[in-house]
């Protein structure tokens, strides 16, 4: 018996030592594998080496990672291995594995990995499939925005959230939707002062600045890019940026006509001589801007030297991007002094050049200049190039929105099942623990069973109640977003497919006008003042079929004083409009503005329809706390027992009663009306 113990100890003991011993075998293997890895990859980084050197360096390291242990040190590996691959310029290999380091992640659930992998693949993505590189840097940005959540706004992951932020926002941009952009600059802004990293902050000042531009705020524009200089000083990029924004900023003072300080800063960033010398495609760029600026300015003086000065540079380094442009400006050159065949020759090279890089901005100008400088049927056919060209750019932005919003709620809804999951899994977990109670004291909920039973049923009835409340505001919610949806559909239909439809007719006839004999000139230059006037129209109506909601990118009063312009320009009506500086209205609740807004709206198409009035002078003023709308006309008047009949002044008096306001209207026959309107802030 004691031999048979004594057997018995001595194979256990040499079993734990065989498992001890395959242990450290397999931790040392494990440690071995390692140090290859990344002894490859150190090789594959070494510049040294010849690119096809580096590349068997990585399948080397590929080779041995395939073996490993699938955890977070596996995914850390197959992105340095990535990463290598990308500074080969090998994107195919770099896409393929990140796609196998998100798989990889997923598979473990390790979140930040996958917020990683997919940010690394919408950086492949980005210069091909902007829809592919949305989708990504979208996903990535919930992970992000989960996480940052649960910590309580860390700074733990903030600059990746910025950055992630940052490239979502200049795809946005891209696609001409820039309010979203603006909203997602400054949220990764915020990111980025969170993280206490500027690196990346020049760059959203920059992106502000261009959005500024885009929609006239150009002194807001101008504001952006000095900050993004402010950010960089003292940093590697400082000079970089300092002529990023210079020339960004004359850029902007040549979208406001002012030639002179366009000329200003680019001859600014033009004297950093040593840098440009070795960025040559930089300083083609100021040349050829400085050039343009002159032409536009009439000062040609210079010209065309500097144009070709600047096609020159590029030319000897082959940067096409900068050709085609330099080519446009040049026809548009030749254009202006009547030489049309030299116009014609540099068009037609900017054009080819434009289409293989799908350069559509640069090949919709080079379409208005061939529309002018070709005979009467080329011209025609260019210029319905031009109308085709624009509609299908129209046509692909809103397809680019709609996917992103698609894109955006499949997100969302993947998130709201995984939570509805966890929260199924929690309730499971709470019944079994339940039940479990309920055994272990089960004489208990005998004596109770009754009173259980009647608070069991109340709690059941109020759970559906609010289920069913629930149900019932998504689904007003729902309703809501699709009315809202459509209006803003039609207002695009309206203001991007219409109008351009229009804008090529016009500029048709511009063009045939041009080579018109005398006879058929005043006819034609009528039906284009009455296309002019057509395209107003539908402006106001785009404008008009707008939400009960006001443009975030807009000012309040900007928006107000531009609804006061545009109607009375078309109706022809003298105006006046004053501002008290004391309301402060970023701090007045949105639904009074829109409310405001929308009085003003229905009183001055009161004025148009019945007033026959010749001026209007609309005042607001703040006194003891509450806002003063004025709005007074010099027209025919009416009689004040008929002032509640009429359906819109009955929407102005809905509207204040909603603000808790007063209203008056004060009018007498053949002595004009006046519309006032008290509301408490």
């Amino acid at each position: 018996m004691f031999r048979f113990l004594l057997r018995f100890i001595i194979i256990i003991l040499l079993l734990f030592q065989i498992g001890c011993d395959n242990l450290d075998k397999e931790v040392k293997n494990e440690e071995l594998k390692s140090n290859l890895i990344q002894s490859h990859i150190d090789e594959a980084r070494n510049k040294k080496n010849s690119d096809e050197e580096r590349k068997n360096n990585l399948e080397k390291a590929y080779g041995i990672y395939s073996t490993l242990i699938d955890n977070t040190y596996k995914i850390e590996k197959n992105q340095e291995i990535s990463f290598v691959y990308f500074e080969l310029k090998d994107y195919d290999n770099y896409r393929i594995m990140n796609e196998k380091a998100l798989k990889l992640s997923k598979s473990i659930n390790d979140s930040l990995n996958i917020a990683e992998s997919h940010t690394y693949l919408g950086l492949y993505y980005k210069a091909s499939r902007l829809d592919l590189a949305y989708e990504n840097f979208y996903e990535a940005e919930e992970i992000y925005s989960s996480l940052y959540n649960k910590q309580n706004g860390s700074e733990g992951h903030a600059f990746d959230r910025g950055k992630v932020l940052t490239d979502l926002a200049l795809i946005l941009r891209k696609i001409k939707n820039y309010s979203e952009s603006e909203s997602l600059t400054i949220k990764a802004i915020e990111n980025f002062e969170l993280a206490k990293n500027n690196l990346y902050i020049p760059l959203c000042y920059t992106n502000l600045g261009i959005i500024a531009k885009y929609t006239e705020f150009y002194d807001k524009a101008i504001e952006y890019h000095k900050k993004a200089i402010e950010y960089a000083k003292g940093t590697e990029a400082e000079v970089l940026q300092i002529l990023t924004s210079y020339n960004n900023i004359g850029t902007t003072y040549k979208s406001q006509k002012k030639y002179d300080k366009a000329k200003e800063y680019y001859n600014k960033a033009l004297t950093y001589t040593d840098f440009l010398s070795k960025n040559p495609k930089r300083r083609a760029r100021l040349i050829d801007n400085l050039a343009y600026v002159n032409f536009l300015s009439n000062d040609t003086s210079n010209i065309p030297d500097l144009f070709f000065k600047a096609l020159k540079i590029r030319d000897s380094i082959g940067d096409k991007y900068g050709i085609a442009t330099n080519k446009l400006h040049l026809a548009e050159y030749y254009k202006s002094i009547g030489e049309d065949s030299i116009s014609r020759m540099y068009a037609y090279q900017s054009k080819d050049l434009s289409l293989e890089l799908q350069k559509n901005e640069e090949l919709l100008k080079t379409y208005q200049v061939l529309s002018k400088v070709s005979d009467s049927k080329e011209g025609l056919e260019y210029a319905n190039e031009y109308i085709k060209l624009n509609d299908s750019l129209v046509k692909e932005e809103r397809l680019f929105r709609d996917k992103f919003a698609r894109i955006r709620f499949e997100t969302d809804e993947i998130v709201e099942q995984n939570q509805q999951i966890s929260r199924e899994n929690e309730i499971l977990i709470i019944a079994i623990l339940g039940l479990t109670a309920l055994f272990l004291l089960g004489y208990i909920i005998f004596r109770q069973q009754q009173s259980n039973k009647e608070l069991l049923f109340a709690q059941t009835q109020q759970e559906s109640n609010e289920e069913i409340y629930r149900l019932f505001i998504n689904q007003q919610i729902k309703l809501e977003e699709g009315r809202q949806l459509e209006q803003q559909r039609m207002s695009e239909e309206l203001h991007d497919g219409v109008l351009g439809r229009l804008f090529g007719v016009r500029l048709s006839l511009d063009g045939i006008n041009q080579r018109a004999n005398d006879e058929f000139t005043d006819s034609r230059n009528k039906y284009i003042e009455e296309l002019k006037a057509i395209e107003k129209e539908i402006r106001l109506i785009s404008h008009d079929l707008g939400a009960e909601t006001l443009p975030s990118d807009v000012a309040y009063i900007d928006a107000v004083e531009n609804l006061i312009k545009d109607l009375c320009e078309v109706h022809k009506l003298e105006f006046e409009f004053n501002n008290d500086e004391d309301i402060d209205w970023e701090e007045i609740d949105d639904q009074k503005k829109v409310n405001f807004f929308r009085i003003l709206q229905e009183s001055m198409q009161n004025i148009f329809k019945h007033a026959h009035a010749d001026s209007i002078k609309i005042n607001f003023d703040y006194v003891e706390d509450k806002i003063n709308l004025t709005i007074l006309d010099d027209g025919i008047g009416f009689r004040e027992n008929k002032v509640k009949k009429g359906i819109g002044l009955k929407n102005i008096t809905s509207r204040v009663s909603q603000m808790s306001g007063v209203v008056k209207f004060l009018s007498e026959v053949n002595s004009g009306t006046t519309v006032s309107v008290s509301v408490p802030v």
